[in-house]
């Protein structure tokens, strides 16, 4: 039986994410308290994958997680999952709204729910949590008088009343999950594929992140994400998380990497996988396989001084 983990504990959006790929009854699930624990048990062969959240729509990307795929090696994304998100505030049966002063909440959710907060409970103090439900699961036993949580918390935590709901910025959220493994599995193209990467900065200096960017413009590659996150051994010394429109085997992609190796000191490839929501980019003719392979026969005729069979 496979063996697949997850923030926990049971009941929080990156459980609902792996619903879309490990069904309970044919696969073990095992919960834990953080995406480098998820990430490690990957690594060390103790599960065979993990899904993490990666992305969402209000607040960008998962500085955490970025920071987790960067620092472990031998690491693949299998695939991406869109949940999504709302939320919901809850606190122990009898508490009332006015009383509240202490919040717990993930710190994706409580950005995500930033301007309700604003609005109804200005002054309250958001104490972090481990996850949505690690949240409300510690009420009565954490500072915090209530919690932001899932919609379903109440199925899974007893003893609490729900004192709001849609409480989220937008009825539109959606958190990007991904399901990472250990390589060297590539999924197939399947034409509406993102490649995942992490890239150094060659020095800090003018024009080295332009090295970077032309790589991808000149070949026709658009980006989809672009993040700068600090290396950390010392001041201005950063990687960027890059997400790019196309599989790896895709001719304009593969060019793209083979410029980005000389021109960086670091690339880590994280994947190549079909993007959850299917839609399939624009590439125009002179980006094409067709157009790459062409131009590579081309070349070929002159260096061999004959014609290339057809």
């Amino acid at each position: 039986m496979r063996r697949f983990a997850f923030l926990g504990p049971s009941g929080t959006f990156t459980e609902s994410a792996l619903d879309q790929v490990a069904d309970p009854a044919e696969a073990e699930r095992v919960a834990v308290s953080s995406v480098h624990e998820a990430l490690h048990a990957v690594a060390d062969e103790r599960v065979d994958a993990a899904m993490i959240a990666l992305e969402n729509s209000i607040e960008g990307g998962v500085t955490s997680a970025q920071d987790a795929l960067a620092k472990t090696p031998g690491l693949r994304i299998l695939s991406e999952h869109l949940v999504q998100v709302n939320f919901a505030l809850v606190a122990p049966a009898g508490t009332n709204l006015a009383d509240i002063e202490t919040i717990a909440a993930h710190p994706v959710a409580y950005a995500q729910c930033a301007a309700w907060l604003a609005a109804n409970l200005s002054g309250a103090v958001h104490l972090p949590a481990a996850s949505n439900v690690a949240a409300a699961r510690d009420l009565g036993v954490s500072a915090a008088q209530a919690a932001i949580s899932t919609p379903r918390i109440t199925e899974v935590v007893t003893g609490l009343d729900v004192l709001a709901t849609d409480i989220a910025n937008t009825t539109d959220a959606q958190t990007r999950f991904v399901l990472v493994g250990r390589g060297p599995e590539l999924p197939k193209q399947t034409g509406a594929d993102k490649t995942s990467l992490i890239v150094e900065l060659a020095s800090d200096r003018a024009g080295s992140l332009l090295d970077v960017l032309e790589q991808f413009a000149t070949r026709g590659v658009n980006l989809s994400l672009i993040q700068s996150r600090p290396i950390g051994d010392r001041l201005g010394r950063y990687r960027f998380v890059i997400d790019v429109e196309g599989h790896i085997r895709d001719e304009r992609v593969a060019a793209a990497m083979l410029g980005l190796k000389r021109v960086s000191p670091k690339v880590t490839f994280l994947g190549s996988y079909a993007r959850a929501d299917r839609q399939a980019p624009v590439i125009p003719d002179r980006f094409s396989d067709a157009s790459f392979e062409d131009a590579r026969d081309w070349l070929r005729e002159i260096l061999t001084e004959a014609p290339v069979a057809q």
